[in-house]
Order: structure tokens, then C-alpha cells, then sequence
């Protein structure tokens, strides 16, 4: 056990850091999505002062911040009710279960943002290289 503990407190805080990378990399095309089209927009692209626009924007703004490990805990935490938001106003309705009513992305993210805005962004952050402390 002493071998799996020493490589678990190695890798841990590093897993993080890609746990929050990954993310963000897979958060913010939903966003570029909304506002710009790309890649492949699935409808018109809607304007910046509508629900849509502004859901872009938290998306593409909160993403980069994320992925930069900066602001890492407020901007979680406000994604994270974004997706709350975003499941109960556009899954939710079309039934209870998020397998049938394609819900399963917004209520994953919104359980790893908030874990984020609990850990922080690990190491391979920008606010950890800044401070020292990796836990920002």
C-alpha cells in the first residue's frame, strides 16, 4: 500500500490539472458554438443580448479561465449553475432521466465544475505558478 499511496499523492494534484484542461477543452466549443458558429453551428447563431448569447459567453469566457487554471474556484462555481441552469430549463422538461432526455453532458459538467470550485485547479495552473500554492 505504501507504493500506491506515494504515487497517489504524486499524481493527484497533476490529475487535476487534466481533469480541468480536458474539460475546458471539451466545455468551450459549446460556447464558440453559440456565438461564432464554429464548429458547425446546429442553428442560426443567435445575438449576444439573448439567453443563447449569454450562455456563449459564460461558455467561451468561463472555459478560457478554467483552461488557464485562473479565477479556477468563481468561474467553476458559475459554470457549474450555469449547467444546473441549462439542464433543468432545456432537458429537464422532456422527461426525467437524462440518458432519455439528453441531459447526461450538462449534469456531468455541472457536477465537475462544482468538484472544481471545490479543489481549485491543481498545479498546472496559472494562479498556482503565480502564487506557489497549485491550489488556486
Amino acid at each position: 500500500m505504501g507504493a500506491w499511496n506515494t504515487l497517489s499523492d504524486t499524481w493527484s494534484p497533476r490529475l487535476l490539472s487534466v481533469l480541468r484542461i480536458v474539460t475546458a477543452l471539451l466545455f468551450m466549443p459549446h460556447g464558440t458554438q453559440k456565438l461564432f458558429g464554429i464548429p458547425g453551428a446546429q442553428q442560426a447563431v443567435p445575438t449576444v443580448f439573448s439567453l443563447m448569447g449569454f450562455a456563449g459567453i459564460l461558455e467561451c469566457v468561463g472555459g478560457l479561465l478554467i483552461l488557464l487554471g485562473m479565477f479556477t474556484r468563481p468561474a467553476a462555481f458559475v459554470l457549474s449553475g450555469h449547467m444546473a441552469v441549462a439542464y433543468f430549463m432545456a432537458h429537464a422538461p422532456r422527461g426525467f432521466w437524462p440518458i432519455l432526455n439528453s441531459g447526461e453532458l450538462a449534469v456531468l459538467y455541472c457536477f465537475v465544475f462544482l468538484y472544481l470550485a471545490l479543489a481549485g485547479g491543481g498545479p498546472w495552473s496559472l494562479a498556482g505558478v503565480t502564487t506557489g500554492t497549485g491550489r488556486r
